[in-house]
């Protein structure tokens, strides 16, 4: 699988997310200048809520921006297979009979990327799984302490 057709879609999405962010930054940046926002009495909290809207859409549009730029410098890596899993690798997990792939990367876990008809689970190397797995090789397995227990994940393979 092409690491670096992943990293294009992941960018791909992470630039979408960024401007429907900057959207909802905007509006509720406005939202705070509109007449109809202005405090009637010292109990209409409107205003002072619509700025707290704005200043939290702002930390999300910095935090995306960020995650943009963390993965644009992984993209310009040559990402060559290295002797232990580590970010940028491409890892195939087995968890109770079934194996999965996910993408280590060091921001924007959580994304599902499709390529060439296969799903590749982004995860951030501070997510737990994340966390295991890098600098494991194949074959070896690592756990995760659940509520409901620990679970023992294999590493398959890796590029």
């Amino acid at each position: 699988m092409n690491k670096s057709l992943i990293l294009e879609k992941l960018i791909k999405q992470l630039n979408d997310e960024l401007e429907k962010a900057k959207a909802a930054y905007e509006t509720a940046k406005n939202l705070t200048q509109e007449p109809d926002f202005k405090a009637e009495s010292k109990w209409d909290t409107r205003s002072i809520e619509a700025g707290y809207l704005a200043g939290a859409q702002k930390k999300r549009v910095d935090e995306l921006e960020m995650d943009v730029k963390m993965i644009e410098e992984l993209a310009g890596e040559k990402l060559n297979k290295a002797a232990s899993v580590g970010i940028g690798s491409l890892v195939d997990i087995e968890f109770n009979d079934q194996i999965r792939k996910y993408f280590i990367a060091p921001t924007a876990g959580g994304s599902m990327i499709e390529v060439d008809g296969e799903v590749v689970l982004v995860i951030s190397v501070f997510s737990p799984i994340g966390d295991g797995v890098v600098n494991l090789s194949e074959n070896d397995t690592f756990e995760i302490e659940m509520k409901g227990g620990n679970r023992e994940y294999l590493v398959v393979s890796f590029e």
